[in-house]
């Protein structure tokens, strides 16, 4: 059989169990997520093993990022299922109507197609798998073949634990990604690329499969000039350089005003300092970039390319001073890595200007205390998320949806938001036989068309 064809075979499989209804308990659904759970907790030695060959993360990084994010995450669906699954009953307008009730009712899509990245290669594969699995949904992933270790874990525990007609794993490179954008999916999850998102689109739109899209983008971050510049810079620091700035939501690049650049780039220096060492080549809370390819992707922007270690697939935290005019090669695409541009600014116009010319971002950063200049930000900027004072955790807000907007993505995950990307919300109408207005049916008088304006 060609790849195509055991895909299809595989497709065919998870669709009948589908439309065998055993997806839809309940008490199913809790099943297959404690069993999920079980699995993530009893190979957490192995996950985190797998994230430290690949992307050079520490065990702290590996679990507060990835591991336990993800089993807080099922937790939360089975504390709350069914509430999130319950229908929602609504007011029906019986003058229009005649008798009748109305509800939305949370139905599965059916079979999903998941296709996650390798910067988080845990995360952003089995959260994903996690809400459309609680969702009453059958699900095929496809991890990344770039963080390699991790993608043979998954696999490794997925089949070991689970038949394939429930969660699939399908491992492999471009050819098997192809292969499984050609079969028409209920739904299709990715995340990635703005450039490998639209292609995923296109092979969507052929079976007008649905999908979500998280990507990413420049996400900015400005600094006022009334802002708390050492807890900026901290913060900051500690958003840029996690998992060596392999991060979708991580600061891109920083406008800070002119008045306080002195003093951030100060901080800067000395957070890095504190986090990891004069040397963070050697520091084990300092990651390395994924592949070769990366690495000297991130090289070229750098102005002092000698600092790199391409055996150790190092880059270190690296700066670039811009005026708000310059040019340079780090701001015309996604950095991701630890590359961090800093542009200077004079009044606050500047900023809104130079953010609205840009492609909206995945998340839009603003440190200040001025509320007026908070309300600016909140009505005239357009962003997946958008976070004051902080960096990245609104993530870690579970009642928060996540996405973008956009080239940064459509359709939001996480928590409830989750049911509500993997379902179908089917509006139910179920009229009363006992009344039948007679207004609706023809031959229409006069009198019917007054009383309709009247009642719309």
């Amino acid at each position: 059989m060609t790849t195509t064809e055991k895909l299809l075979d595989l497709r065919e499989k998870q669709k009948r169990h589908f439309e065998s209804g055993s997806t839809l308990p309940i008490s199913q659904r809790k099943k297959v997520l404690r069993k999920l759970l079980e699995i993530i907790e009893a190979h957490q030695a192995d996950i985190e093993h797998a994230l430290f060959l690949d992307l050079g993360k520490s065990s702290f990084e590996a679990v507060a990022t990835e591991i336990g994010y993800v089993r807080k995450e099922i937790k939360s669906f089975l504390k709350n299922l069914e509430a999130w699954t319950a229908p929602i009953k609504v007011n029906t307008p019986i003058l229009i109507t005649g008798p009748a009730s109305g509800k939305i009712v949370y139905q599965p899509k059916g079979n999903v197609l998941i296709i996650s990245p390798w910067n988080y290669p845990f995360q952003l594969v089995m959260a994903p798998l996690a809400g459309a699995l609680a969702a009453g949904n059958t699900a095929v992933i496809k991890p990344s073949e770039f963080s390699s270790n991790t993608e043979k874990l998954i696999a490794k525990i997925i089949r070991a634990n689970f038949d394939e007609s429930v969660v699939a794993v399908v491992t492999g490179g471009v050819e098997e990604t192809q292969a499984l954008l050609q079969l028409p999916w209920d739904h299709i999850f990715f995340t990635g690329s703005t450039k490998v998102g639209k292609i995923v689109m296109r092979a969507a739109a052929e079976h007008l499969s649905p999908v979500t899209l998280e990507l990413g983008g420049k996400s900015p971050t400005v600094i006022a000039a009334d802002a708390n510049i050492k807890l900026a810079a901290k913060r900051i620091a500690w958003g840029k350089f996690i998992n060596a700035g392999q991060t979708c939501i991580a600061p891109d690049y920083v406008m800070v005003h002119q008045s306080v650049r002195s003093k951030f780039r100060d901080e800067l220096d000395k957070n890095i300092l504190a986090f990891f060492g004069s040397n963070p080549v050697e520091s084990s809370f300092y990651g390395k970039i994924i592949s070769e390819r990366h690495f000297e992707r991130l090289q070229e922007m750098m102005p002092e390319k000698e600092l790199a270690n391409k055996a150790e697939r190092y880059i270190p935290p690296t700066f670039i001073e811009l005026s708000i005019n310059d040019a340079h090669t780090s701001m015309d695409e996604e950095i991701f890595g630890p590359i961090l541009p800093i542009i200077t600014y004079n009044d606050n116009q500047e900023v809104f200007e130079f953010i609205k010319k840009r492609p909206r971002p995945l998340a839009l950063y603003v440190f200040c205390s001025n509320r007026n200049l908070q309300k600016r930000f909140e009505t005239e900027t357009h962003s997946g998320g958008l976070v004051f004072n902080d960096v990245i955790m609104h993530i870690a807000n579970p009642e928060l949806p996540f996405g973008g907007i956009g080239e940064s993505g459509m359709g939001s995950y996480h928590g409830k938001f989750s049911i509500e990307c993997f379902s179908h919300k089917k509006p139910v109408h179920k009229a009363s036989t006992s009344i039948d207005i007679p207004l609706r049916y023809p031959p229409y008088k006069d009198w019917a068309k007054k009383l309709v304006n009247w009642l719309f």
